[in-house]
């Protein structure tokens, strides 16, 4: 295979990234840190401490009493629950008792669960509440291999055959009290290789069924060792856990924490994500995009809804701190005049946003999807460092990431130690390194189609490498739109571009063997609403908003009014108002908020032939 272009990385030493497992890595923490905090949770009201003894002695118990219910060493064990403490137990349980644990999101239909649980031959499933427990026993009949299910929060009442606190007795009253019990089973855990499987993560896939993903203990614990080599932590800082940890980013990140002695403290629910920053005060928050675009969203219609001076101050200060930000990011150091008012800027608008996260993060981290250049840079002017990285599932998951010695902008970072990137002639970007899986379960052929006999990986991404190294995504391979009159367009600079506007909450364009592009929009609805009340339009439910025409001529005047310096067979021609929010359940979106382009396809064709018709 052919490249266009080879990542430079600062060190190519493989010895840097020495492949150790996660039972290392989590024995050597709560060796090393002792801490009354390693965790929190929310209890009664306010956040409860979790030591590292107290985990080590219950992932000990959980592991030992999946032996004793007959669990074989390397049989498939499922996690389907929100973030907690037990989710982190059951995890670290099964790495420990030498168990390839297998995450589910929480959101999954029982379809997909049938798919994944059948797929990986899952003989014991820990759910976390009764609708996640009913929903497994309506599938259960058809599950063959499924022989236990253990609840967090239920018991048999509610469909689970027995309780974690059952389990975790059950595992207690197997194998002894005392030192030499937890010695000989940590000493069981620490003959595992970095080559053993740890997990299999199920793809959540914008295209065709979940595949899993097998990743070994040496894939995800060489990614916490490169991770942690190129953003420096403290062990006085604290994180927010809250996306799902059955995604490699935030699971990856959270063995990372725990690794270098962060405290974790887990989110209530996705509803209470700022309310509980601002309890937690963390200093470091990995998220996706889309949390960004919401609080950017939300900050911009307060300064909107407020009007008048404040309205005025807010839009001001906006343009201030993206001058500052521009001479900052190209290493200038702003003027006396621009720095006076930015300062102003800052103590009447920033601070406030920085307060509202908690008043003391030193930096987001961001991937899972491309994020806005415009919503990064106002997140920098406000003081809010947002490290925006790259990677897949099947790279456990980190491939490059900005760091605060290597920043840059509208870029995805530097490939990070002991990782290789290089662009392939049709500009997809490959990778090999430690981090990349084993294969796909069960999928020999598609882990072909991928995974080549000298290691390099096939993303599925196209990007470029600039000269000094950084690494930028221009779009999904498979989502490049080729129009009838042969032009190539990359839609998801255009659909960020579009998103940034306060009255777009999604935005997919449509155009592949078509003669121009479109773009199906989903309004967001709160503001829209608000401005259709303000101008006295008439409307009964979201279908009829859409469809009136002062709406639509609204609507495309403020979609194609984000769009700047765009040729003219990448302007979108037409816009198509949709009348609900996208949603997992319907297929339309993954797990982690990523929108499935052919479903929306298929799904809308009504719509899409309509404008075309048009």
């Amino acid at each position: 295979m052919s490249a266009s272009a080879v990542s430079p990385t600062e060190e190519r030493d493989e010895d840097l990234i020495a492949p150790v497992t996660l039972n290392q890595l989590f024995y050597e923490a709560v060796d090393r840190h002792d801490s009354p905090r390693a965790l929190q949770v929310k209890v009664a009201g306010s956040y409860q401490p979790v030591s590292h003894r107290t985990l080590a002695e219950r992932v000990r118990h959980i592991g030992l009493g999946l032996r004793a219910l007959g669990v074989p060493a390397g049989a498939r064990v499922a996690i389907l629950s929100e973030n907690r403490p037990e989710w982190a137990i059951a995890d670290y349980a099964c790495l420990t008792a030498g168990f390839v644990d297998v995450p589910l999101y929480g959101t999954l239909p029982s379809e997909q669960l049938l798919h994944i649980l059948e797929d990986s031959g899952a003989v014991a499933l820990f759910v976390s509440n009764a609708e996640h427990a009913s929903t497994v026993a309506s599938i259960r009949p058809r599950l063959e291999a499924l022989k236990w299910v253990i609840g967090f929060d239920v018991g048999e009442d509610d469909g689970a055959d027995l309780t974690f606190a059952a389990l975790e007795a059950k595992g207690a009253a197997s194998n002894g009290a005392g030192i030499d019990a937890a010695e000989r089973y940590r000493s069981e855990a620490l003959e595992a290789g970095p080559d053993q499987i740890a997990t299999i993560i199920y793809t959540s896939g914008t295209t065709g069924a979940p595949k899993g993903a097998m990743l070994t203990h040496g894939n995800i614990a060489s990614n916490v060792a490169a991770v942690t080599r190129a953003i420096p932590f403290r062990d006085d800082d604290v994180s927010l856990s809250f996306l799902p940890l059955s995604h490699i980013l935030e699971r990856m990140f959270d063995y990372l924490m725990f690794a270098v002695g962060v405290s974790i403290a887990y989110v209530e629910s996705m509803d209470t994500i700022v309310d509980n920053m601002g309890e937690i005060r963390p200093t470091i928050v990995v998220s996706v995009p889309r949390i960004y675009e919401k609080i950017y969203a939300r900050v911009l219609d307060n300064a909107v809804s407020a009007g008048g001076a404040k309205k005025q101050i807010f839009f001001w200060a906006r343009a201030v701190g993206e001058k500052w930000a521009d001479e900052t990011l190209a290493g200038r150091s702003p003027g006396p005049w621009l720095a006076a008012r930015y300062a102003l800027a800052k103590k009447l608008v920033f601070s406030k946003l920085v307060q509202r996260v908690g008043g003391r993060l030193r930096y987001f981290v961001s991937g899972g999807a491309p994020l806005a250049t415009e919503i990064n840079k106002f997140f920098y002017a406000a003081g809010l460092v947002i490290l925006e990285g790259y990677g897949l599932t099947e790279t456990s998951p980190v491939i490059s990431v900005n760091t605060p010695g290597n920043f840059r902008q509208g870029t995805v970072g530097k490939p990070i130690a002991g990782v290789e990137v290089r662009i392939a002639d049709d500009g997809e970007i490959m990778v090999r390194g430690p981090n990349v899986m084993k294969g796909y379960y069960n999928r020999p052929e598609d882990t072909r189609e991928v995974l080549e006999a000298d290691g390099w990986l096939h993303t599925g991404d196209i990007g470029v490498l600039d000269s000094d190294g950084f690494l930028s995504i221009t779009d999904r391979k498979k989502d490049i739109i080729v129009t009838a009159g042969g032009k190539n367009i990359a839609p998801q600079p255009i659909e960020n571009a579009i998103k940034t506007n306060k009255y777009v909450s999604e935005a997919v364009m449509i155009g592949d063997k078509r003669k121009y592009p479109i773009v199906l929009v989903v309004p967001n609805f709160e503001n829209l609403e608000k401005w259709a009340r303000y101008k006295n339009i008439a409307f009964t439910d979201r279908a009829n908003l859409v469809s009136l025409p002062l709406v639509k001529s609204k609507m495309e005047r403020e979609v194609i009014g984000e769009l700047h310096d765009l040729a003219s067979f990448e302007t979108p021609k037409k816009v198509a108002l949709l009348p609900n929010e996208f949603s997992i359940e319907r297929g339309e979106l993954t797990p982690t908020l990523k929108v499935k382009r052919r479903a929306i396809d298929r799904g809308y064709r009504d719509v899409i032939d309509g404008l075309y018709g048009a």
